[in-house]
């Protein structure tokens, strides 16, 4: 649920063409939430199960698997853009991301190509470009930003990687502004959460540690960072904020992290369980000499979080590269 007052918003991580005709539209004006975003992997379950894109698909039979799912995405897209518009136009949020081919994460001049033609074929200024944060996409970050189209970097899990995509952020947005234009543009770093605790739950817990803080934490730590920078125009997005299994309350990511001038995005169960018992009480900030003695602890641990950020990045940017493999194996 939406909480304007602490300056926090609430998305859905979830696109599917039935749901966005039938039950999207409730859920904005009740207030529960004020943006939405997608990736391959949801766009890769949505298309295979439902039947909402058959007569859509009929009728791209003679196009590539690639020119197929674009198709499906933008419209898709679209449809979510046009019933989030008047959230943007009151500067209530009203986004919605689609995130560029992922095999294009290590090409820098691919990811701005793409990313320039998805947000102009699809015409909807509040639709943001979502690019991996990787060193071919913090240079796109900034092409894109520069000209005024939104961005939303995904799949950060280490502070590094969150300063160098403020930093490319910012960049693009100071010649943005400098442009004259006058068109607000924004930005959001998706930080990921919950792959931090499913990798390392076990081993804190063998080395008598607490389950269910490292990814908190790394989160604290980077929302930190992003509000050091006081601007207005950027926040965090926490993301990964689902629960699989039982190991903690369904959302259990979404009362942690609760925190002003901050988007969580969520899959639709995950926000099903927050509407049952919300609680809008801020957990963040932490104060950063709390998260460093964490870490510590963490370190003495025998836990290089570096190699945890570095195995987390190379399987995140795996898995979204597997889905949209498999995705448009589906549609050949």
């Amino acid at each position: 649920m939406v909480n304007e007052k602490i300056g926090f918003s609430l998305w859905l991580d979830f696109i599917e063409r039935d749901y966005l005709q039938k039950e999207f539209k409730r859920l904005i004006d009740e207030k529960i939430i004020n943006g939405a975003t997608s990736n391959p992997a949801i766009f890769a379950s949505s298309i295979e199960t439902s039947g909402a894109y058959t007569a859509q698909l009929d009728a791209l039979q003679n196009h590539s698997a690639k020119a197929k799912y674009e198709a499906l995405a933008k419209t898709d897209i679209t449809m979510a853009a046009k019933a989030l518009k008047p959230l943007y136009d009151a500067g209530k949020d009203g986004y919605v991301s689609i995130e560029v081919d992922p095999f294009l994460s290590d090409d820098t001049e691919g990811t701005i190509e793409e990313g320039r033609r998805l947000y102009r074929e699809i015409g909807m200024e509040n639709v943001m470009i979502k690019i991996p944060a990787t060193r071919a996409g913090f240079e796109a970050m900034t092409r894109l930003m520069s000209e005024g189209i939104p961005v939303n970097a995904t799949l950060i899990f280490s502070p590094m990687q969150a300063l160098m995509a403020l930093d490319a952020m910012e960049e693009g947005l100071k010649v943005w502004n400098a442009s004259g234009d006058g068109r607000n543009v924004e930005g959001v770093l998706s930080v990921f959460v919950s792959r931090f605790d499913r990798m390392l739950d076990k081993k804190l817990e063998r080395n008598g540690l607490a389950p269910g803080r490292v990814g908190i934490m790394n989160a604290a730590k980077i929302y930190n960072l992003v509000e050091s920078r006081r601007n207005g125009a950027l926040r965090t997005l926490f993301a990964s904020t689902g629960v699989k299994g039982d190991a903690y309350e369904a959302d259990y990511y979404i009362k942690e992290l609760m925190a002003p001038h901050s988007v969580n995005t969520a899959p639709l169960a995950t926000i099903e369980a927050f509407l049952e018992n919300p609680s809008h009480d801020p957990k963040l900030p932490i104060k950063d000499d709390t998260i460093e003695e964490f870490f510590e602890h963490i370190e003495n641990a025998g836990i290089d979080m570096n190699e945890v950020y570095e195995t987390l990045l190379h399987d995140g940017l795996a898995a979204f590269k597997d889905a949209f493999a498999k995705l448009l194996a589906h549609l050949e």
